[in-house]
């Protein structure tokens, strides 16, 4: 799970922003849609980022929110953003942590990431077997990816078909 530590909230301009905000950081007058997306990014972000299904963020020794993440998204200066959803109570991760006291000891860095017990997910091959982090337990996305070739035919047809249809997308 990542963890991220925020400090108090100060002011910047959202023309030299990259997700154009004015806010970032933790205030207590903020509702969870304001927190979320001051603090959704932009983050240095590890390869174990991309493996990760939660983040936390932190001030002051509480975790002030929970966060589903559908998707890490780059932006400038090789930084990410976090694309996701904002638990509320009654979702296990949301009634383990928030309000409660960070699960790490905070460091210099912001961003900790630590081995979570909950909000395992089942590995997406559907095999159901639970993952803490990643998608796939091991050797598992080649299982789920020759599975599907094999529903198209061949590794030839499978590329001949998904030269086909895959379209570059636009930047």
């Amino acid at each position: 799970m990542i963890h991220i530590t925020l400090g108090s909230r100060r002011y910047v301009k959202p023309q030299e922003d990259p997700l154009g905000r004015n806010i970032v950081g933790f205030d207590p007058v903020m509702d969870d849609d304001a927190l979320f997306h001051a603090n959704r990014g932009c983050w240095v972000l590890g390869e174990r980022a991309e493996k990760e299904h939660y983040a936390l963020l932190s001030h002051e020794g509480e975790v002030r929110m929970a966060i589903e993440i559908d998707k890490l998204v780059p932006v400038a200066g090789g930084r990410k953003a976090i694309e996701g959803t904002y638990l509320t109570p009654g979702d296990e991760v949301y009634d383990a942590y928030v309000g409660k006291p960070t699960p790490v000891e905070t460091t210099r860095n912001p961003i900790t990431y630590f081995d979570a017990p909950h909000g395992a997910v089942t590995c997406y091959c559907g095999c159901g077997e639970p993952v803490s982090s990643g998608w796939f337990v091991s050797g598992h996305d080649q299982k789920a990816l020759h599975a599907r070739i094999a529903k198209i035919g061949s590794v030839r047809e499978f590329i001949d078909w998904f030269d086909r249809i895959y379209v570059e997308p636009a930047n």
